[in-house]
């Protein structure tokens, strides 16, 4: 039996490719061209059991290549990934040889291949995101201009509100008008391109049953629903609802020995997105759900806000779980009881 590794970079991969011994039988560095690495996959091909592809930030291009071309591919999950840490060297190489390792040994932490099909929409609705925050930048520049200039407040709603005769109303020195005036022009051509996002975006998930279904939970709206829809995928994929919410980020990342914290593990590892999502939506529920806004309240009075407010999305993030594993609307009694 055979398997075989793949560290990835931004213009090459190190594939390397191990028997059931261990035994190096390839390791070599290779441009990122996918023929090439097929060729020497290929020569393997009879007894190879899986290609294990590091999940970097380019990784689309050479596991739907190598899929398409009839290989076993796993992604691995980097970040669930450590060696150990006495090693005197460590490099490409034997990462890669690392990678088909404990891919043998059957402990590889698998990250998930989300379908190519949706994974345009996906990844859509995260420009979209991104399209947001430089927004937000953009408008809180404007704000800091004009409370440092002027001494006059304006909240996010006003600034979108702005024409040039405002601007120019406001007597700005020149070069301060210009730079918010670049500030403002900047502001409209995202918020046309965010539009225009969430049109495709709407257009194309309203028809689906998770979309409706994710609605009927409090503080949930259409932005909202298309984040968690599109970014879970498959809620077939996790095996219970405590792997959904470690997934969103809201369980509490920790290491016990005997009984007393001894640190803390890795925080980051799950969707951030996801994350993002849900806590948007506590911050709304508790506004508009008095079951949600009291459940935030006896929670606050014996921790901090913060952890409060976690409390409550993953609470949101369990019944998520639940709505979309059955197919059934959110009902307020089961959440909050």
């Amino acid at each position: 039996m055979k398997y075989s590794g793949i560290d990835l970079h931004s213009n090459n991969a190190v594939v390397a490719v191990i028997d059931d011994q261990d035994r190096v039988l390839y390791c070599k560095r290779l441009a990122n061209d996918l023929s090439s690495i097929i060729a020497v996959l290929a020569s393997f091909n009879e007894d190879l059991q899986g290609v294990v592809v590091e999940s970097t930030y380019n990784w689309y291009w050479l596991v739907d290549g190598l899929v398409a071309a009839g290989f076993a591919v796993h992604l691995a999950n980097t970040s669930a990934i450590k060696q150990y840490e006495g090693l005197k060297y460590v490099g490409d190489e034997r990462d890669a040889v690392f990678l088909a390792h404990i891919f043998r040994l059957g402990l590889l932490p698998e990250g998930y291949i989300y379908p190519p099909e949706e994974r345009g929409l996906r990844d859509l609705a995260r420009k979209r995101m991104q399209l947001v925050q430089q927004r937000t930048l953009n408008i809180l520049s404007i704000e800091n201009i004009v409370a440092r200039q002027l001494n006059l407040r304006l909240n996010a709603q006003q600034v979108r509100h702005l024409d040039n005769a405002a601007v120019t109303a406001l007597r700005l020195p020149p070069h301060i008008e210009c730079a918010l005036m670049a500030n403002l022009a900047v502001v409209r051509t995202l918020q046309a391109q965010i539009h225009a996002i969430e049109t495709v975006l709407h257009r194309t998930v309203k028809l689906r049953p998770e979309f409706s279904i994710l609605k009927t939970a409090p503080g949930i709206g259409e932005t909202l629903a298309t984040t968690i829809m599109l970014e879970t995928g498959s809620i077939a994929r996790f095996h219970s609802v405590g792997q959904f919410s470690s997934y969103c980020r809201c369980v509490e990342s920790k290491r016990i020995s005997n009984g007393k914290k001894k640190g803390e593990g890795n925080a980051k590892n799950g969707n951030k997105y996801l994350s993002w999502a849900f806590i948007e939506a506590a911050a709304v529920a508790m506004r508009s759900c008095p079951q949600a806004r009291r459940f935030y309240d006896r929670k606050r009075s014996r921790r901090m806000p913060v952890v409060a407010m976690k409390a409550l999305a993953h609470k949101l993030a369990r019944a998520a779980f639940y709505m979309l594993r059955d197919g059934k609307p959110f009902e307020v009694t089961k959440c909050f009881g």
